[in-house]
């Protein structure tokens, strides 16, 4: 839905040494975020098929079927809430987007674990699509409106956390709010962006932060031996995404039957 980059953000750490202690880096993988490259991969497989639909049939049927339309999703087509997000209009544009995943996906998932992670991810672009429904009659596609849930959870993440991670963190946070608002009004400037579906993203994974994201505390087993202890864990929270979702399908359903009656 955009062709703005969002900067690298450094990897945080879950073993602080002190509380407020600067947090370090280490090298994102894949077995230690498989939740962030399994999501390149399967985007990037969804352009590649587009690529070869295009070489093959001189047509991207891929965006065809899964573009958000709304005549289509009037008309009964309800898995383009999902489909945009794994589709792509360029290679530029897919590639930015990615970049952006691999970018800030590892700092959200290494706090929010494999499964909460992919779940804000889905869920902010089902939202970011359907503020763009309701608003816009434009069609759209791209991952960056959940590129910008993520950007919304971490931001959200740091903000609760704030006195954990002491200078580093409160650093890291107006950058994220400084990367939000350019990006945002850049999509504002610039023709052919479909900056409701950022501003939906966004707005989706700060309230899920809020709500279901992990609560942080140091617990010490010695002077020097400090670990983070999530308080809110997956187990307990997962019942409440449940709803979460009901919630955005509700929406939906609310969003058509006004269209559906305009």
């Amino acid at each position: 839905m955009t062709q703005g980059s969002l900067p690298q953000d450094p990897t945080l750490s879950s073993s602080p040494t002190r509380p407020g202690a600067q947090p370090t880096k280490s090298r994102p993988g894949f077995k230690q975020f498989p939740g962030s490259y399994s999501l390149i991969a399967i985007t990037m497989a969804f352009f590649l098929g587009q690529f070869l639909s295009i070489e093959f049939f001189q047509f991207d049927w891929l965006l065809e079927l899964g573009a958000k339309s709304r005549s289509e999703i009037l008309a009964g087509e309800i898995w383009r809430f999902v489909t945009p997000m794994f589709l792509h209009l360029s290679i530029p544009h897919v590639l930015v987007n990615m970049y952006s995943l691999y970018a800030i996906g590892p700092a959200v998932e290494r706090f929010f674990g494999k499964t909460r992670f992919v779940a804000v991810y889905l869920l902010c672009g089902i939202a970011g699509v359907t503020l763009s429904l309701a608003f816009s009659p434009y069609p759209s596609a791209g991952a960056s409106g959940a590129v910008f849930g993520l950007l919304g959870s971490l931001g959200a993440f740091l903000y609760l956390h704030r006195d954990l991670f002491g200078r580093f963190g409160l650093q890291q946070l107006r950058q994220i709010v400084l990367v939000a608002v350019l990006n945002l009004g850049f999509g504002y400037i610039v023709p052919g962006i479909d900056n409701l579906g950022h501003l939906g993203g966004l707005l989706a994974g700060i309230a899920l932060t809020f709500t279901l994201g992990p609560r942080y505390e140091v617990v010490w087993a010695s002077a020097d031996d400090g670990r983070l202890v999530d308080r809110q864990p997956w187990s307990a929270v997962r019942v409440s995404f449940i709803a979460a979702c009901g919630i955005l399908s509700a929406l939906s359903v609310v969003v058509l039957f006004f269209l559906a009656r305009a």
